[in-house]
């Protein structure tokens, strides 16, 4: 249907669709609905790499065992996604779909290193997540493409993730950071007897929301982190690669002066 009708749009929860439509904002006027496709859902291990349905929601996110132990910044991250409505509805296939720079779970992929699967009658690819988008709302998905799975590797360190927000919940981000710290950590070991083919990057890395046009990888300041650098010199390396802005929910001086803080309270809470 997609290839015959590039203009249609796929929806699935539609918690931020419904919201577009209401206020004028989604210039969109066909739809396609993907909720009763259960071939998009679920979670599991895939070769040593752990794959998330694109239409598996927060709430199942939050429930899995699975994702606690393999990647508890993700669950964190859902927990805070709206409240228990959206989280029952929205999915992690379109947030990513979204494509908003204050989407709660995006950081955590940038920082997990998680690739996107896309699959059409053409054939399936799979591109990395800090590949995915090509500017503000826009990606490399082609029209005839679903979003049907991510992918994330074996991640090897301890993982932190932080929103802050008018509130903790129900209120869209100010700014996010995921982070991933390579060493000894608990949460990132494989289930018992789990095969582990696919190790993840023993790099620091650290990805923040809500403060450029998509979601931003710092990796100048996790490189300066990693080779035992100082956090001032990192800190001062991240002002450079992020470009806040001024809106209705913060100002640009304020986004870049939290994400210095969160900067370094990954960098204590880790150590």
């Amino acid at each position: 249907m997609l290839t015959e009708e590039p203009t249609l749009t796929p929806i699935a929860g539609c918690t931020d669709v419904y919201v577009g439509l209401h206020f004028g904002t989604v210039k969109q006027r066909r739809f396609i609905d993907l909720w009763n496709l259960d071939e998009l859902r679920g979670i599991a291990l895939d070769g040593g790499r752990l794959r998330v349905g694109a239409l598996t929601t927060y709430s199942e996110i939050i429930a899995s065992k699975l994702v606690a132990r393999r990647l508890p910044m993700l669950a964190a991250a859902s927990r805070e996604v709206g409240g228990a409505q959206i989280q029952n509805r929205g999915t992690l296939g379109g947030n990513i779909a979204n494509a908003s720079p204050a989407g709660d779970t995006l950081p955590v992929l940038a920082a997990a290193g998680a690739g996107v699967i896309l699959r059409s009658p053409r054939g399936q690819r799979t591109v990395p997540f800090e590949s995915f988008y090509t500017g503000y709302r826009a990606s490399v998905r082609q029209p005839d493409e679903l979003i049907v799975a991510v992918e994330f590797p074996a991640l090897d360190g301890r993982q932190w993730w932080r929103k802050v927000g008018t509130r903790r919940a129900q209120a869209i981000s100010k700014i996010m950071i995921a982070g991933v710290r390579p060493g000894p950590g608990r949460d990132s070991r494989p289930p018992r007897g789990a095969r582990d083919e696919s190790k993840g990057s023993r790099d620091v890395r650290i990805a923040f929301g809500s403060v450029g046009p998509t979601v931003v990888l710092a990796k100048q300041a996790a490189a300066i982190l990693q080779a035992g650098g100082t956090l001032a010199d990192a800190q001062a390396a991240l002002a450079k690669e992020i470009t806040p802005i001024d809106d209705v929910r913060s100002t640009r001086e304020y986004r870049a002066r939290v994400a210095s803080h969160l900067l370094a309270q990954f960098w204590s809470a880790t150590a």
